[in-house]
């Protein structure tokens, strides 16, 4: 029988994605293991493989489609053996609508899905239409109802309404009642004085962003800490390790200042192991593992790839690995592994000239380093004024989980590591 290829969750936190494009088209072979089709998740681009053998019997879903709820029905595969010119798209179900009276089936025709056109939609009947298409037809001012859809089940998708005249006039409806007509065109904000704007439709990833740090501070009870760092001494040896770095080759690195933050957090998550822990309804989860995510600005987004097990990696590893994880995040290329769990974030903004700033804690996380500029100040030795490269860091807290105690010992264990970044090394 015919098999229902879903949309499939490909991240945790994925409710819907992008259908990109197909690799595979309607009547061609499929094997498991094929690559079917690119999905665009809140995260990153990735491929979904087939896990049956048969025939692209129906695409239902047309590539370039936005918003495809998870688990919904995207193509069908005809199983070996069974005609795929005969099967079927499922059809809709309507809200509201009876199931028991179908309308009278048309005479079978083996045209393919994405050929069937649908007539103009009679009044008060249900208009089938991707979002994107109802996005468009919304900004342009274009009535659906006079929209014939090419897509599977006569599915009005983005080029049909790309082809509608512009600014189509609604059809008017018999006996309407005697309300004036709405200007679509003015908003209320803008009778006000709202000045001219492009509205740029949300990226799925920037909705997960949106949705995720707006729970984050409505139910997690945030605190914050602050300390100052002196850094000079680790700018010494930075520049001494990167000297001893080879010039070219896979065993390159140049070590930056934010991979000292990355393991000097690690190994302090190690000997203050009650800050590495997180909420649960069941308990407080106590990590083993100091495995850290990055937090790396994307186009529309961020994304933090996950440097596991950073205490007990060298400062040229974890410098070689970041700067693979943050070129693939760049382009999309992460797997779901490479960014999904950690059990603590560092967020820097020092290379934008940020002094000091307090970041919205990642949950489950229960910790989050915001880590800013260093910068020469002033400061006070033996009673007598120096100067100092000073880096502000900020600790967000889950205070659910870490009192502020116990945030006050990780933070001055991760100073002495860092003012004394010797101990780092051995």
């Amino acid at each position: 029988m015919p098999i229902n290829i879903l949309m499939p969750a490909l991240s945790p936190t994925m409710t819907e994605g992008n259908l990109a494009r197909w690799l595979k088209q309607e009547g061609d072979a499929v094997k498991a293991g094929d690559v079917l089709a690119e999905i665009e998740t809140d995260k990153a681009t990735m491929e979904v493989e087939a896990v049956d053998e048969g025939t692209l019997a129906r695409i239902l879903v047309p590539g370039g489609t936005q918003a495809v709820k998870v688990n919904d029905v995207i193509a069908i595969l005809a199983e070996e053996g069974e005609d795929a010119g005969a099967v079927k798209a499922p059809a809709p179900a309507a809200a509201g609508a009876p199931t028991s009276a179908p309308a009278p089936a048309a005479a079978p025709q083996p045209v393919a899905a994405a050929s069937l056109a649908a007539p103009a939609a009679r009044p008060g009947s249900r208009i089938i239409a991707s979002p994107l298409a109802r996005r468009i037809a919304q900004q342009q001012g274009i009535d659906l109802a006079g929209v014939s859809g090419s897509g599977p089940n006569g599915r009005i998708v983005r080029a049909d309404v790309e082809k509608a005249p512009k600014g189509a006039a609604k059809p008017a409806a018999a006996a309407a009642p005697a309300v004036p007509a709405a200007a679509p065109a003015i908003s209320g904000a803008a009778q006000f004085g709202e000045p001219a704007f492009d509205l740029v439709p949300h990226t799925s990833m920037r909705k997960t962003i949106a949705r995720r740090l707006q729970e984050s501070k409505q139910f997690v009870p945030h605190f914050y800490l602050t300390v100052d760092c002196e850094i000079d001494r680790l700018l010494k040896l930075r520049e001494e390790v990167n000297a001893a770095s080879p010039k070219d080759g896979p065993d390159a690195y140049k070590v930056s200042v934010n991979d000292f933050v990355v393991k000097a957090c690690a190994i302090a998550l190690k000997q203050v192991p009650a800050a590495n822990a997180s909420w649960s309804d069941d308990g407080v989860k106590m990590y083993k593992s100091a495995d850290i995510s990055v937090a790396v600005a994307i186009p529309n987004g961020l994304i933090t790839p996950i440097l596991r097990n950073a205490d007990a990696r060298r400062l040229s590893e974890l410098s070689i690995a970041m700067k693979d994880l943050a070129g693939r995040a760049k382009g999309g290329k992460l797997k779901p592994e490479e960014y999904t769990g950690g059990s603590f974030s560092v967020s820097n903004l020092g290379m934008f000239g940020i002094k000091d700033f307090a970041a919205i804690i990642n949950p489950p996380q229960s910790c989050i380093l915001a880590v800013g500029a260093g910068e020469q100040r002033p400061v006070v030795r033996n009673g007598a004024l120096a100067i100092a490269t000073v880096m502000s860091c900020t600790l967000s807290v889950d205070h659910r989980v870490v009192d502020g105690a116990i945030g006050a010992e990780f933070l001055a264990a991760f100073k002495r590591l860092i003012e004394q970044p010797l101990g780092m090394l051995v």
